[in-house]
Order: structure tokens, then C-alpha cells, then sequence
């Protein structure tokens, strides 16, 4: 406590007004006091590091053989602890004994007829299996090759003993062809309004610049023809995320969007799902998978805002907590109870999901 009261007294004090008051030189001797003196630099000796702070008088210069010479002197003239209880060389306890491994059998030589001696030394791999797996070896081969000997009366494995300890050999999938999508024509169309541009699938096309899927996201606005969008793994961020949710708050054509697999983070996501409240033909959005979490107060954020839109059918994206999965889960069942009654043509069509659940819960209490 005494050293903290110490430091007090300079809390108030005006650093800039002190080195206005230095000389030149005190200004280049603090300088360079403060370019040779580094604590926190493990690369200068510790010497270099802060001031010498000892005040006695040196005696020399350091030797090296003098100071281990000394250590030794000293080591040798200062008498040994005496032991507590004197060392006898007594052994107690039980002496180890090293356990006797067990001998292994001795294999007895087994004589054959010339006949089976001959047919085994002529034998292939292949035929030394199958025969392993008739007399019900079936350690030494895989599951296959055992019901394959069984089932038949031929030689059926065609790979030999080394095939054995192998695993399983799986067919090779090939890789997806890449994405065929015209990206430039596919914004012209766009532009144009082109009534036979109903899907725009960018999916896994990388180096898509930020300002064309802004381009994209423009575009939508006035055009009454695409139906689906999906950016999946295109390295979309929030700019791209905001450019979306400004044209969901005017277009009226759009029915599903899909941008999983990106770099939006959760102020990109907010944005998106807030838009919903704007529009009323988007049926299904597809947010999972982002680089990074949206934690807990996101995830929140979006089951409020799911739970007061009536329009949205299907939501992908998978809750890290309880409660807003949930929430979600209950909004998106409520949206469809709703889009069935109104396929229906019943009486609740002009109320809201959370107006349809009131009112039911109202109609239950009266019975």
C-alpha cells in the first residue's frame, strides 16, 4: 500500500510540460539512455538491459578460473550435513524378481503324405487362402474372402496372402466438374430481365469480385424472373450481405436465397434476417456454415425476428443453443400451419403466426 501511495503523487503530473523544460542535451541523453536500456529484450546481455545499480567498488576484472577455483575451496572446507540415520548398506524389503517369461511350445514336425507335401509346395497365394478359409481360418483373411471360399467351389481370391492385412480397396469418387456458370453473361441476363432466368447457381466459383455480386444483389431489385439465388462458397462478406438485404426489402420475386458456406459474420446475418420483415415472397434462406460462430445474442436476434415474420417456410441454419432453436423451430411451424390454412382459404389468413398462437390458446381456455 505505502508504494502505491508513493505513485499517487505522479498521477496528476504533466509529462509534456516537464521535457519542455529539458535542455538539448538532457533531451539527447534521455534519448539515447532510452535506446541502449531495453528490459523486455531478451537479445541484449543483462547488463545492457537497465542501469548497474550496485554501489561497491569493483575488484578486478571477472576471471573466470579464479571464481571456480574459489567455489571449490569453499566447497571443500565446508564440512558435509551429517545424515539423520547413518547409512549401513542394510537391504530391506523384498528382493525383485524378475518374472520368468513363459517358454514358447515347441512345434512338432509334422509328416505329411508325399501327395499333400507336393500340392502345398506347388501352391499359389491364392489357393493357400482359400484353403485357410475352408478349414475355418478365417482370422487370417478378410470377411469377404472367407464367405467367397465358402460359397463356392473355385478359386476366388485373385490378390494372394498380402491382400490380408490390407484394408478394403474403395472406388475412387471424381471430383464435381467446376461451376459452368457464365458469370458476366449471367449478370446481363439478369439486367435484362430475361424471362428464361429463373435460377442463378454461382456456387464454389471463387474469384467472383465483391462489386459484381453487388452487381447481382442491384440487379435483383428490378428484376421479376429469378426465383433462386445461391452463393454457396463464394467468399461472400458483409458488404455483399448488406447489398442483399437491401434488395429483399424491394423485390417481390425471389422465393429462396442461399449463401451457406461464406465469410458473413453476424452483423451480415441481422441484416438479412431483418430484411425478411420487408418482404413476403422469400420462402426459404439458407445462412449455415459461416467462417466464424454468431454466439449466443445473434442467435437470439434471429429467433425474435423469425418469430415475427409469417411469410418464411424454410430456415437453414443449425442453433448452437437451446433456446433459440427452439424459437426458430417453432416460428418455421408456424409458418407453415399458417401457408396450409391460407392454401385453405380459412379464416386466419390475415393474422400473424404469434396472433395465431394467442388466438388459440384462447379458444382453449373457453373450452
Amino acid at each position: 500500500m505505502s508504494y502505491r501511495r508513493e505513485l499517487e503523487k505522479y498521477r496528476d503530473v504533466d509529462e509534456d510540460e516537464i521535457l519542455k523544460q529539458l535542455s538539448v542535451e538532457e533531451l539527447k541523453s534521455l534519448e539515447d539512455e532510452l535506446e541502449e536500456l531495453d528490459p523486455d529484450n531478451a537479445l541484449l546481455p543483462a547488463g545492457l538491459r537497465q542501469k548497474d545499480q550496485t554501489k561497491k567498488t569493483p575488484t578486478g576484472t571477472f576471471k573466470r578460473d579464479d571464481l571456480l577455483a574459489h567455489l571449490e575451496k569453499q566447497a571443500i572446507e565446508h564440512p558435509d550435513q551429517e545424515d539423520t540415520v547413518p547409512y549401513t548398506g542394510e537391504k530391506r524389503g523384498k528382493a525383485w524378481v524378475p518374472k520368468k517369461k513363459p517358454a514358447d511350445p515347441i512345434m512338432e514336425n509334422v509328416t505329411l503324405e508325399p501327395e499333400l507335401e507336393e500340392a502345398l509346395a506347388n501352391a499359389t497365394d491364392a489357393e493357400l487362402c482359400d484353403i485357410a478359409a475352408i478349414l475355418g481360418m478365417h482370422t487370417l483373411m478378410s470377411n469377404q474372402q472367407y464367405y467367397e471360399a465358402l460359397a463356392s467351389s473355385t478359386i476366388v481370391n485373385k490378390e494372394g496372402l498380402n491382400s490380408v492385412i490390407q484394408s478394403p480397396r474403395y472406388k475412387t469418387v471424381p471430383d464435381e466438374d467446376p461451376n459452368s456458370t457464365d458469370v458476366e453473361e449471367t449478370l446481363e441476363r439478369m439486367k435484362n430481365n430475361d424471362p428464361d432466368l429463373l435460377e442463378v447457381n454461382l456456387n464454389n466459383i471463387k474469384n467472383i469480385p465483391v462489386p459484381t455480386l453487388k452487381a447481382y444483389a442491384e440487379a435483383l431489385k428490378s428484376n421479376s424472373y429469378v426465383q433462386k439465388l445461391s452463393i454457396v462458397g463464394t467468399r461472400s462478406n458483409d458488404p455483399i450481405a448488406f447489398a442483399l438485404a437491401e434488395m429483399l426489402k424491394v423485390n417481390n420475386t425471389l422465393k429462396c436465397l442461399n449463401v451457406e458456406s461464406n465469410f458473413i459474420t453476424g452483423n451480415g446475418i441481422i441484416s438479412l434476417v431483418e430484411a425478411l420483415q420487408f418482404n413476403t415472397s422469400l420462402i426459404e434462406l439458407k445462412i449455415d456454415n459461416q467462417s466464424q460462430q454468431l454466439g449466443n445474442k445473434v442467435e437470439m436476434e434471429i429467433a425474435s425476428m423469425l418469430e415475427k415474420n409469417t411469410t418464411l417456410l424454410k430456415f437453414g441454419y443449425h442453433f448452437t443453443q437451446q433456446g433459440p432453436r427452439l424459437r426458430g423451430s417453432n416460428a418455421m411451424m408456424n409458418n407453415n400451419d399458417l401457408a396450409r390454412m391460407n392454401r385453405c382459404d380459412g379464416p386466419w389468413h390475415n393474422f400473424s403466426a404469434v396472433e395465431l398462437e394467442v388466438d388459440c390458446g384462447r379458444e382453449d381456455s373457453k373450452e
